[in-house]
């Protein structure tokens, strides 16, 4: 085969790949906004505010979760990170305190028969309400990590996209390098 013919292949080749870089680094890109903008317009409804650093609300906290909290201390939760962080160290070590630390699952078994049989109308009530309180905290918790998991994919999609650009960039100066050592190449060359 001709060098010439082989690096007009292969310059091509690198050209086409340029294209479907470019391509699914767009693609990559509008997955990332698409993500981020829908994370942020849904949070932004709920008008969900993070405490003052210097409030009960954190400084009762265990240091780690404090810790944490403080980084966004009264702004507006708009983004995936700030939703794992108040779902984590704030909804979670509250749930923790509700019923001895057991889960929604555990004291609403303890109000189906028989177990609630052998419960006093008093318990009956405590447990109720422990109840409904654990399902609402679990219900926000577990909406909160899912807009954190969908912003999560986000960045993963913008990293992709830059990337993915990056290659593209890459590709294309090979490609316009392979034409150029096409000029440059005697025409009875072999490979």
């Amino acid at each position: 085969m001709r060098r010439k013919t082989f690096d007009v292949l292969v310059s091509s080749v690198g050209l086409l790949l340029t294209v479907v870089l470019i391509v699914a680094g767009a693609l990559l890109m509008w997955g990332y906004t698409f993500t981020n903008d829908q994370v942020n317009q849904q949070l932004s409804a709920q008008k969900i505010t993070f405490p003052p650093a210097n409030s009960p609300a954190v400084t009762s906290l265990p240091a780690a979760d404090a810790t944490a909290m403080k980084k966004y201390a009264g702004q507006s939760m708009t983004s995936g990170a700030q939703a794992e962080t108040y779902a984590n160290h704030f909804i979670a070590v509250h749930l923790s305190e509700v019923a001895g630390g057991q889960t929604y699952a555990q004291v609403s078994s303890k109000l189906q028969p028989p177990a609630v049989n052998s419960l006093s109308p008093l318990q009956v009530i405590k447990l109720k309400a422990q109840a409904a309180e654990l399902f609402q905290g679990t219900t926000l918790r577990g909406m909160l990590l899912n807009a954190y998991a969908f912003w999560q994919i986000g960045q993963i999609a913008l990293i992709a996209a830059i990337v993915s650009f990056i290659a593209a960039a890459i590709m294309l100066v090979l490609s316009v390098l392979g034409f150029w050592h096409v000029r440059r190449t005697p025409s009875e060359a072999e490979i």
